[in-house]
């Protein structure tokens, strides 16, 4: 089994370690960086973002997510869920409360992510994300997710698989 084997660096970079462990390789986020995904669901609707992934080469529909201490050692989960929440949709949360820790992809990335869900949401700016982020939020109404995401994926966009966790799924 891989766990005896020691952990080998290949690459390091800001954000992003290429490891391997016997002949296991993977990839983690750089000095314990973690994420935080919310989940903003209110009054029917759901709040997402589309921006432009490099490694997609192309937008995806996503949860809002962002990183958890990029900049700031410690930072708590909730305060970045909040932070990042408001700076890519301009909606601010009266509540977040956590829903545990997941993993994105753990048979080629270590990275895992809390997530957030958000209530009592108010909105108080365009959102769009900071500097040159590029996010076009949407606000979609629950009913209609499944033909949103089709016409999305239609025009070529990606789609994060966390939007399964809306797909067939009811929220009160």
């Amino acid at each position: 089994m891989a766990d005896s084997e020691p952990e080998e660096i290949m690459w390091q970079g800001k954000f992003v370690t290429a490891k391997r462990q016997g002949q296991w390789e993977y990839v983690s986020r750089s000095r314990g960086i973690k994420a935080a995904v919310i989940l903003a669901v209110e009054d029917g609707h759901v709040l997402l973002v589309e921006q432009y992934r490099v490694p997609l080469g192309k937008n995806c529909l996503e949860l809002p997510a962002g990183l958890i201490g990029d900049e700031t050692e410690g930072e708590d989960p909730l305060e970045a869920a909040g932070r990042e929440l408001e700076e890519e949709t301009g909606y601010r949360a009266a509540k977040l409360e956590s829903l545990g820790e997941y993993y994105s992809s753990p048979g080629m990335v270590s990275e895992s992510f809390t997530l957030v869900r958000a209530t009592g949401l108010e909105k108080v700016s365009e959102g769009g994300g900071v500097e040159d982020e590029g996010i076009i939020p949407h606000r979609v109404a629950l009913d209609q997710l499944s033909n949103f995401i089709t016409e999305q994926r239609v025009k070529g966009c990606g789609i994060d698989v966390r939007l399964l966790l809306l797909l067939g799924t009811q929220f009160t």
